[in-house]
């Protein structure tokens, strides 16, 4: 028997041969104080051994969805909830979630809402005690489980002490140990490196390897889902069901009407909808970077006017040195709006903006010299010098535990950083009071929750213009609940948004003040594509007109598309920091941060019969528009 099969003594029932594992039938489900239900009507089947997506549009009740799955909604989570669900024959309306629980196991959006105990080993092994196995099988399960995830040298820690991305994996063992026959997964990678992308994966490779065991994934990294799923079910944002079938016909055949949607779709598949506008035949669709340059191989060169004209990828520059020492390539240009005739300056080229040198050029917006942090007696940052000038889209990169969110809270102000280290703008930020602060930095937390104080969506905002007249506020808050889309949320509690609208609330709540420098710790957790795409025009538009935006970020692509700068951190040191074009040229750099190239370079580089792609790494830079 291997780590993650069933062993016969488990609670979880039998499935008959042949029998679905889950049955979803016309499920709708309304939240108290909502209007309308979210999902509204969705029917789907799961058998065992199957891998099926739910894809849907930030909004659309793909996560309340899961938790009805196991019975919390509407047990523990009031809410009306019509049609049915049934799990291993149970109806999950009738059923308690203690017995549930035997049959589903979940790892939810947040992971730090079920985390419950003071180590790494006792979570893990809490669930199965509760299901009164024997302390040989409790253990059993647990080491296999943290082993799988690469916790178990970890397994005396208290699980505070891990990363974001440590505590997903985390809430994967606890799952994994469980045993229970179908695995619901909720945005499960949203907060690992690419490596932790890459071992979870895996790890549910092996878990439907047997045949008898089933997921429901609820995902937006689609660059990574699509080798593991087998189906895919298609919601929109009214909630209601579009799309049932294998992944190859609906990715493939309905990637335009899905783009639309506001579904992400893998990056390879984004690049070919513009390549085919550029008359590159592509058929059928790509959805892997391995697909794309195998189908561009076998295509015949375009006429040169058709042929994309980026700019050559910079040269790569050592590791060590800073930016100061590399010489920015010449910056790009690209067409703008819808007039063909109409030339910019790509203020956002990965190789370096005319916007970002300018910055250089003079005295640093943020300086940190010489910073250490502890959290307990574990250190988390080692000696840190760092400038960041005005105006700069930085993006901050690393392996899960490298120390990139210490280092920006520190430079926020949200965890104090040793007196004199940090300065914004001259302000000494371990000096500074929270008002003053606020009027210099604003702070976007990783899980949203954490910086929700008021009872409304609307008060939410307004918290941040508490001082202003209310003739003054009222505006501005009205302005940002319409640009978030959140103007039909503004009466409810932040809490009963929906991931991506915590994060769109999140971000307006920092922004709404002000702050001439705004620092986001994974802004596009919980997003879809059209909502993600939104964000960063926003962050776009802000620094163009002058904020400075630093990004913590596990997406390589997003980081290729939208930073100026990286900065690359291991073990709590700089490893690097340049133009981003520079660094993601630089593949020893890559490997050692436990990090991956974006998927677009994997996709184009060295190509031979297409040379005029084969330094691109934005999907901006393609030839054919707007996909």
């Amino acid at each position: 028997m291997t780590a993650f099969e069933r062993d016969p003594s488990d609670a979880a029932l039998e499935v008959p041969i042949g029998a679905p594992l889950l049955r979803v039938r016309d499920v709708g489900i309304t939240h108290e104080g909502a209007d309308a239900a979210t999902p509204a009507s969705v029917s789907f089947e799961v058998a065992p051994g199957e891998v099926v997506l739910i894809l849907g549009p930030s909004g659309s009740g793909k996560s309340t969805l899961a938790l009805a799955l196991n019975g919390l909604i509407p047990h523990v989570v009031p809410a009306e909830v019509t049609g049915a669900i049934e799990v291993a024959g149970l109806a999950a309306s009738d059923t308690p979630v203690a017995v549930l629980s035997t049959q589903v196991a979940m790892v939810f959006q947040d992971p730090d809402a079920q985390l419950v105990t003071g180590t790494v080993l006792d979570e893990v092994a809490f669930a199965p005690e509760n299901l009164r196995m024997p302390v040989d099988e409790v253990l059993r399960r647990a080491e296999a489980a943290l082993r799988r995830v690469d916790l178990w040298e970890r397994r005396s820690e208290n699980p505070d002490r891990l990363s974001g991305g440590g505590r997903q994996r985390l809430a994967m063992a606890c799952a994994l140990a469980m045993g229970s026959p179908l695995l619901v997964l909720d945005e499960p990678t949203a907060n690992l490196d690419p490596e932790g992308v890459e071992d979870v994966y895996a790890a549910l490779t092996d878990v439907v390897a047997a045949g008898d065991r089933a997921i429901v994934l609820v995902e937006h990294n689609l660059d990574a889902a699509i080798g593991l799923a087998d189906r895919v079910v298609v919601i929109d944002q009214q909630g209601r069901w579009v799309a049932d079938g294998a992944v190859d016909t609906v990715l493939r055949t309905r990637a335009e009407e899905l783009h639309a949607l506001g579904v992400w779709l893998p990056t390879s598949a984004l690049a070919a909808l513009r390549l085919r506008r550029a008359g590159y035949a592509l058929d059928p669709l790509p959805l892997t970077p391995a697909e794309l340059r195998a189908a561009l191989e076998g295509e015949p060169p375009l006429p040169a006017r058709v042929a994309a004209s980026p700019a050559s990828p910079a040269s790569p520059a050592s590791p060590a040195s800073p930016a100061s020492a590399a010489s920015p390539a010449p910056a790009e240009t690209r067409r703008i709006g819808r007039d063909e005739d109409a030339w910019a300056p790509n203020l956002l080229t990965s190789a370096g903006s005319p916007r970002a040198e300018a910055a250089a050029e003079g005295a640093p917006h943020i300086t940190v010299r010489g910073l250490s942090v502890r959290l307990g007696r574990t250190p988390v940052l080692h000696d840190i010098d760092l400038d960041v000038g005005a105006g700069e889209f930085v993006a901050v990169v690393g392996a899960n535990g490298a120390g990139k969110t210490t280092l920006v809270q520190a430079i926020a102000g949200v965890r104090p950083p040793p007196r004199g280290t940090v300065h914004v703008d001259g302000l000494d930020v371990a000096r500074a009071d929270a008002r003053t602060l606020a009027t210099r930095i604003g702070f976007v937390f990783q899980n949203p929750e954490h910086q929700f104080v008021a009872h409304t969506v609307y008060d939410e905002l307004a918290h941040g213009l508490r001082h202003l007249p209310e003739a003054e506020s009222r505006p501005r808050v009205e302005e940002m609940l319409e640009r978030f889309g959140l103007a039909t949320r503004a009466r409810i509690h932040p809490f009963l948004l929906s991931g991506g609208q915590k994060r769109r609330l999140s971000v307006g709540t920092a922004l709404i003040a002000g702050a001439p420098v705004l620092a986001l710790d994974e802004p596009t957790f919980g997003q879809d594509r059209a909502r993600a795409d939104e964000l960063l025009g926003l962050l776009r538009s802000l620094n163009a007109d002058g904020t400075t935006i630093i990004v913590v970020t596990h997406d390589m692509q997003l980081v290729a598309e939208h930073a100026d700068r990286a900065v690359v951190i291991g073990e709590g040191r700089v490893l690097a920091h340049g133009p981003t074009g520079v660094l993601f040229a630089d593949d020893a750099l890559i490997e050692r941060a436990g990090l991956r190239p974006p998927p677009l370079r994997n996709a184009l580089r060295g190509m031979t019969r297409h040379p005029s792609l084969a330094g691109i790494t934005r999907l901006a830079d393609l030839p054919g528009g707007d996909a």
